[in-house]
């Protein structure tokens, strides 16, 4: 019983330390490991297409000296997404290339416009880092391949991706061919194939991108009046190219990831911003289907994780840990109250006369009569030829002494 109540004892405590300990890490789960999920992962990369149909200013007939707008033509925007040096643990470099293809003709004669955007950004904020804080990141944006990249300074709002937790409030948001930060409005909640979403909004233009980057030639142009098509003569006619956007984003909150975009593009040539002569590009853009089914796995994707390690495991680890103390206090109770004695099971008999059993072999001894017997006072049986021993002078305190030699023997 000693061994069983030691056992018990040693259990419960191991059942209490186990359950303390998962209730301790229940606790230290979501706040160490939330932090370094609501950051967006360094291996990140994303290919976004958007489809529509729309009018637009052929080139070669433009150079050619006629300026001929193509009616519905089927026209492609496509993003590719990567990230590059520098990045670390709280920063990452983002690399978009981006291209307007028009699908009615084919290779380069088909391409609109191309760009490449760098940016580096704080991976929870997604907000663009300054040089001052780190003198390392890149801020560049370019146009041509025959030119380098152009520096940008003044660039403070979001562009790929909301921040972790998105709140219903407006944003800053850069837009690439402004080259200017813009606030994207919160409109309300939607829903986009099952998943909630909040909506945003944004409007800009008229602007005049030949101010927005100087360094590109065609947007401003000096062509023959029948060139443009507002008069018969060769006289030049200076025209500035105009821009104007309607952006519309659906964001998982949660992620901040982007799950569908739309830009309504509307460019043109005009000598006055409110009075359109020439158009360039008029083509609204929405992501196709497998882009946003595809950006609503990446953000359930994060929202699982986000759940298992902010709320699923801690619960789990919460009861488990209850359960353990609970079981573990109750052993420990169970085995202090059962305590008992140890009983000696082995080893030798206690001192004292031995027990003899009557049987057969006292049988054929001499019969005593038990009639007058006292029981009160163990009998003691005395030889009645031996001598009677006078005991009241023994010292009781002394052990006594015998003698051990044989008395002669008489014959």
């Amino acid at each position: 019983m000693a061994e069983r109540s030691s056992s018990g004892r040693i259990l419960a405590m191991i059942l209490v330390g186990l359950g303390a300990f998962l209730l301790v890490i229940a606790i230290l789960v979501p706040t160490y490991t939330l932090g370094k999920l609501r950051t967006t992962p360094l291996d990140l990369e994303v290919t976004t297409v958007a489809e529509g149909t729309g009018d637009i200013l052929n080139s070669r007939q433009l150079l050619a000296g006629n300026a001929q707008v193509d009616r519905d033509v089927p026209i492609v925007a496509q993003r590719f997404v990567t990230v590059e040096d520098p990045s670390d643990a709280e920063i990452m470099t983002l690399q978009s290339g981006q291209t307007v293809r028009r699908l009615d003709m084919q290779g380069d004669t088909g391409l609109v416009s191309a760009i490449v955007d760098r940016v580096t950004v704080n991976r929870k904020t997604s907000m663009p880092v300054s040089a001052e804080e780190y003198p390392d990141r890149v801020s560049t944006v370019q146009v041509s391949a025959d030119q380098p990249p152009v520096e940008i300074d003044n660039r403070e709002g979001l562009q790929y991706k909301f921040p972790f937790d998105v709140q219903q409030e407006s944003y800053p948001y850069y837009d690439i061919n402004a080259r200017e930060n813009y606030p994207i409005d919160f409109v309300g909640e939607e829903e986009i194939n099952g998943m909630k979403v909040y909506h945003f909004h944004q409007e800009i233009g008229p602007v005049d991108l030949s101010k927005a980057d100087p360094e590109v030639q065609t947007y401003k142009l000096s062509l023959p009046a029948s060139t443009w098509g507002v008069g018969e003569g060769d006289e030049p006619i200076t025209m500035t190219r105009w821009y104007n956007n309607i952006r519309d984003l659906w964001v998982d909150p949660v992620t901040g990831v982007v799950v569908k975009g739309q830009e309504q593009q509307d460019q043109y040539y005009a000598r006055e911003a409110d009075k359109p002569e020439v158009t360039v590009l008029n083509v609204t853009l929405p992501f196709d289907e497998e882009t946003i089914e595809y950006q609503i796995g990446q953000a359930k994707d994060g929202q699982d994780t986000i759940s298992l390690f902010g709320r699923t495991l801690p619960i789990i680890l919460g009861i488990l840990g209850v359960i353990l103390l609970i079981v573990g206090f109750v052993l420990g109770i169970r085995g202090g109250g059962n305590r008992r004695p140890a009983t000696a099971t082995g080893g030798p008999a206690p001192a004292g006369p031995a027990t003899t059993t009557v049987g057969p072999a006292h049988s054929a001894g001499a019969q005593h009569d038990h009639t007058d017997d006292r029981t009160e006072v163990i009998p003691r049986q005395t030889d009645p030829n031996a001598q009677q021993r006078d005991w009241t002078t023994d010292q009781t305190q002394e052990i006594p002494r015998t003698d051990l030699r044989k008395p002669p023997t008489q014959e």
